[in-house]
């Protein structure tokens, strides 16, 4: 099975089992890693924001132009930011590499 690995904000690294076909969302969740995704999935947010390992981010598949106008609201926005609703594990992905930023930003509860 393809592992990844969580970079926590205090630097802290959790290597975890990634089944081909879930999210990077779904599998923060299960491994109960604090990745908030607000809209469940669904597109709608930018909670779910990762900062992706620079060596990994040209082997994802480019983002859909609505995923990249979610992440104009993320918090902590970079060059290999990606939303990780998005990111669906495959063969290809095994040993990905992702950051959670410091915060979120979530436009339904944030002023």
């Amino acid at each position: 099975m393809p592992k990844m690995t969580f970079i926590k904000p205090d630097g802290a690294r959790v290597e975890v089992d990634a089944p081909i076909g879930l999210s990077v969302l779904e599998i923060a969740h299960r491994n109960d890693i604090d990745l908030e995704g607000a809209c469940e999935g669904s597109l709608a947010c930018s909670t779910c924001h990762v900062v992706v390992d620079p060596e990994w981010f040209d082997v994802l598949n480019e983002p859909s132009e609505d995923e990249e106008d979610m992440l104009d609201l993320a918090f902590g926005l970079t060059h290999t930011s990606r939303l990780g609703c998005q990111i669906r594990m495959t063969e290809e992905l095994d040993g990905l590499t992702v950051s959670l930023p410091q915060g979120t930003r979530n436009m339904m509860v944030d002023k």
